[in-house]
């Protein structure tokens, strides 16, 4: 038995039909519909933890988890070693969409709407968490793509999205954009732009440069725009938002104010409303070692889309001038596409030390391992 201690989307048609979706418990979750290359294998990692979103793993194996809808921070522990949680803490209640975690010298960020957290010393007071420093609360306070995935860079500063507050506008300089603090609040810059809302990002492990999602806006129609996964290899970059979508499509509201020529295209455009939220590359040594530095990304499915796509892990492979070559499913079956009916929805990645998967679910409320045993 657990033990528990107290302490979005983007990416569609015009009145779409109410989304069909199976709510089921842990216990009778089919992991068996989940279609995985030969050699992988499914588990249940953590469950009941509800709305499980972003995801931040210590260097102790404390796994942070924040959420949207819940309002909710949680720890969840391992402590004997058997891949399953059974410590769960509750960190905080009634935050204002705490989606993001990220973790550091001890510390625990936690990203609202319009400000960022920090508890500290986490870990040696889960069962009776201090009360939160304020690091920084001067974000809009827009909840329209409010919701922030955040994290540490290479250059060891804390970078922080700020989505558009609409679907399609010409916003002010803050929103469409990645911005980056110093881990004490101060030092705010605009780092990238033109990006619509990005819930994940990560850096190339060998060359340190910046990869993240987008997700696409809506109302174009079923497959237009495409979401996208872009590459910044500098800072200041535009990628286009509100003016040109995956690459190549003047937006019809605001594309004749500027070329597509003009903005960076992505590096592999992704299925139409398939909102891909985290991504990771692969960097264990339990895969086989073909996976090495490909692209893992959570697409968390279209919420208005009239045949729904996405609900699965994809994967882009990319070459040595880091060019996609491939991009095709890695794990589905969350869609059951027959009955366009879902069980699931994957949002984020992480690795363990023995470089399985973490995967979480804001809809099965559950994290789950994806592991290799040849």
């Amino acid at each position: 038995m657990m033990a528990v201690f107290l302490l979005s989307l983007s990416c569609g048609n015009i009145n779409p039909p109410k989304p069909r979706l199976s709510k089921k418990t842990p216990t009778n979750l089919p992991l068996e519909k989940i279609n995985l290359p030969e050699g992988f294998h499914i588990s249940i990692y953590a469950e009941n933890v509800t709305n499980a979103r972003s995801m931040a793993l210590s260097p102790n194996g404390t796994l942070f988890v924040g959420t949207r809808d819940r309002g909710s921070v949680y720890a969840l522990v391992d402590t004997d070693g058997d891949y399953q949680i059974d410590k769960q803490y509750v960190l905080a209640k009634g935050l204002n969409m705490p989606n993001g975690v990220a973790f550091r010298d001890g510390d625990l960020y936690v990203a609202e709407v319009n400000r960022i957290l920090k508890f500290e010393n986490i870990e040696a007071n889960l069962d009776n968490p201090p009360a939160p420093v304020v690091v920084y609360d001067q974000y809009p306070k827009d909840k329209h793509h409010g919701w922030k995935y955040i994290a540490f860079g290479p250059d060891g500063k804390l970078y922080v999205p700020v989505g558009a507050p609409c679907n399609i506008c010409e916003p002010s300089e803050i929103y469409a954009s990645i911005t980056r603090i110093n881990p004490d609040g101060t030092g705010l810059e605009i780092v990238q732009h033109g990006i619509r809302n990005t819930v994940g990002f990560t850096w190339h492990p060998e060359t340190k440069e910046l990869w993240f999602t987008d997700n696409g806006r809506d109302w174009m129609g079923d497959d237009l725009p495409a979401c996208e996964l872009n590459h910044a290899p500098r800072d200041n970059m535009h990628f286009g938002y509100p003016y040109c979508h995956q690459g190549d499509l003047p937006d019809p509201e605001f594309g004749a104010k500027r070329s597509c020529e003009e903005f960076t295209p992505p590096v592999q455009n992704l299925g139409p409303h398939t909102a891909p939220l985290g991504l990771a590359f692969y960097t264990g040594t339990q895969f086989p070692a073909a996976y090495k530095n490909k692209v893992l990304i959570a697409e968390h499915g279209s919420w208005n889309r009239s045949k729904k796509i996405g609900y699965r892990i994809s994967m882009v492979t990319l070459d040595e001038n880091f060019q996609a070559t491939s991009y095709e499913p890695f794990a589905d079956g969350w869609l059951m596409e027959e009955e366009d009916d879902v069980w699931g929805r994957p949002v984020a990645i992480t690795f363990l030390p023995d470089g399985s998967m973490l995967v979480s679910d804001d809809y099965a409320d559950v994290i789950y391992r994806i592991y290799y045993e040849g």
